[in-house]
């Protein structure tokens, strides 16, 4: 991971995904590039999807995904605030994305990055000069 780049909910899921071993293995891939590299960007909303999704859906017990929220916070974070919920608003009407997905936009953009990371857009599309790759399209 060379440059800035946002990792939305979905590639920490598949981290600890092992029904997706594909995925798993790509998700841990930029995982460990972005953190080696310090280039790697998360937001708040992003820690906590992430809690939800994987005590939920993959039964990860509430103490472990815990341990991993307190590691994922020492990556670069976008702490949400209300001008970037707004933002996000914003982004939803000029563009219709959902407004989670904006949120995700907002926090990427607001913190330079040049990549997002996400399987929830349309792979290689540009917002605002943001590259959206999906890690997991076929090549």
């Amino acid at each position: 991971m060379t440059s800035r780049s946002f990792l939305d909910t979905n590639i920490l899921v598949y981290a600890d995904d092992h029904d997706a071993p594909d995925k798993q293995a790509i998700a841990q891939r930029l995982l460990e590039e972005g953190r080696l590299s310090g280039n790697a960007v998360l937001s708040t909303q992003v820690l906590q999807e992430y809690f939800v999704t994987v005590t939920r859906k993959l039964g990860v017990p509430a103490e472990v995904a815990r341990r991993k929220v307190t590691i994922y916070s020492r990556y670069h974070l976008c702490l949400i605030q209300a001008e970037d919920i707004l933002a996000a608003i914003d982004l939803h009407r000029l563009h219709q994305y959902a407004l989670w997905d904006a949120l995700i936009l907002r926090c990427a953009l607001q913190t330079h990055c040049r990549v997002l990371y996400t399987e929830d857009l349309q792979h290689r599309s540009k917002v605002e000069g943001l590259l959206v790759l999906n890690p997991f399209a076929p090549r």
